[in-house]
């Protein structure tokens, strides 16, 4: 009785994620990535710099990111799946050597995570589209949001607006 009472619990609860997972595809404008895309394939596809920081969450030493002083106006990407995450108009130097922005160009983009490693709590961004570890959000920006995106700029590709 326990043996089928466990996988009774077990079949409903795969059903009750699977359904959620597919509701979650079906209620946002944004088309999601196949998340079952192995790492051979990732690897093909990035660099490796881009690789350890959006599939191994590693990060980019502070200052020396591509994006981190950068103030032209546009949206910048996500490099691994190209979901277009943060605008130039929220985009700010936070002094901390990484690109950081209020906010997301829409909150279906980014997904959170609690990410207790390096002895301390923080919140970790990823892309909801493709998984990519992004960087962390944290409650110390500016006043408008109070949040600071700080994102790695490996995790970011750029388009410039046009005139």
């Amino acid at each position: 009785m326990k043996r089928t009472t466990i996988i009774l619990l077990l079949v409903c609860s795969v059903n009750y994620i699977t359904s959620n997972a597919q509701d979650l595809n079906k209620n946002s404008k944004y088309e999601f990535i196949d998340m079952k895309k192995t790492n051979e394939a990732w690897k093909k596809e990035l660099s490796d710099d881009e690789y350890r920081v959006l599939r191994e969450k590693a990060t980019e030493a502070p200052f020396s990111g591509e994006y981190n002083l950068h103030f032209e106006q546009g949206n910048y990407s996500c490099s691994g799946c190209g979901t277009e995450l943060f605008s130039s108009d929220g985009k700010f130097d936070a002094g901390c050597g990484w690109p950081s922005f209020v906010k997301p160009v829409n909150s279906d983009v980014i997904e959170t995570k609690i990410d207790n490693t390096l002895g301390r709590t923080r919140t970790e961004i990823l892309c909801r589209a493709c998984g990519g570890h992004l960087g962390h959000v944290f409650n110390d920006g500016p006043v408008e949001t109070g949040l600071r995106y700080c994102v790695n700029s490996l995790s970011l590709d750029f388009k410039k607006k046009e005139d």
